[in-house]
């Protein structure tokens, strides 16, 4: 065997030295690696879930907000909130609330293509009725693009009345302690341009609810235009107070503030 010419001397007598060990990943050295890693991601994990659905909260308030916005300047210009929805000649149910204050969330050409004679789910309507609004959606529902979690409250003493527009003057509780819309359960959700919204019962039931619209509570949009998360543990005398739009403060503030 010839020699290389670009080797060291060799010492006589001395073997040659054995070439380095390859070094590589045994078995039980790739095991714990692995098991390092998936305590680490046990550990990252549930803040990383805290996390996102804390932003989720966040964008939800932020449309809530942007709700009660559009929501006053409706009012500013014609002096009262709107409907809970629209009617027909013969009170059948035509428009949603949601419908009409599109022009004040920045919705004017989704507003004109509109027919507001004939029912939101007329084939006229066709056109705005598959169209997504996002300051409708909740980030945290699982629902069709079409579909919202934002409802006002319509009962007897609620804001929002059907075929009734309601002068802010009416509503004598403090405005910021009687609610206007509220981000329900998924389950009861409606098509955007529904004139469908949140019965008392809907509201009272909140608070049992097995999965409510976010982890331990829901968000409200009260008269105000502030937006409040209610946590499952409010009392059902206190939800009561907060729909009635006269005479029930006392309550809400014993449990809430």
């Amino acid at each position: 065997m010839s020699v290389n010419p670009y080797d060291p001397p060799q010492t006589p007598g001395q073997p040659p030295e054995p070439p380095p060990a390859r070094r590589g990943f045994r078995l039980f050295e790739l095991l714990a690696v692995l098991g390092v890693i998936g305590l680490l991601i046990a550990f990252l994990l549930p803040n990383v879930r805290g996390a996102r659905e804390a932003a989720r909260r966040s964008m939800c308030s932020n449309n809530l907000k942007q709700i009660g916005i559009a929501l006053h300047n409706y009012q500013a210009e014609y002096n009262s909130l709107p409907p809970a929805y629209t009617v027909d000649a013969e009170g059948k149910p035509l428009h949603s609330w949601r419908t009409l204050i599109l022009p004040y969330c920045e919705q004017t050409p989704l507003y004109k293509k509109i027919d507001l004679s004939k029912p939101w789910d007329d084939p006229a309507n066709r056109a705005a009725h598959d169209t997504r609004v996002s300051v409708y959606q909740c980030p945290s529902a699982k629902l069709p693009e079409t579909h919202t979690t934002y409802l006002a409250v319509v009962s007897p003493g609620s804001c929002l009345q059907p075929a009734q527009p309601r002068p802010l003057a009416e509503i004598t509780d403090d405005h910021g302690e009687t609610l206007l819309v509220m981000d329900v359960a998924a389950e009861h959700s409606v098509h955007w341009m529904s004139p469908a919204d949140a019965s008392e019962s809907i509201v009272l039931s909140f608070a049992t609810a097995k999965r409510p619209s976010h982890s331990g509570g829901a968000q409200a949009l009260l008269v105000n235009g502030t937006v409040r998360f209610l946590g499952q543990s409010i009392g059902l005398a206190t939800l009561r107070a907060m729909i009635s739009i006269a005479g029930d403060d006392d309550k809400v503030e014993e449990e809430v503030n």
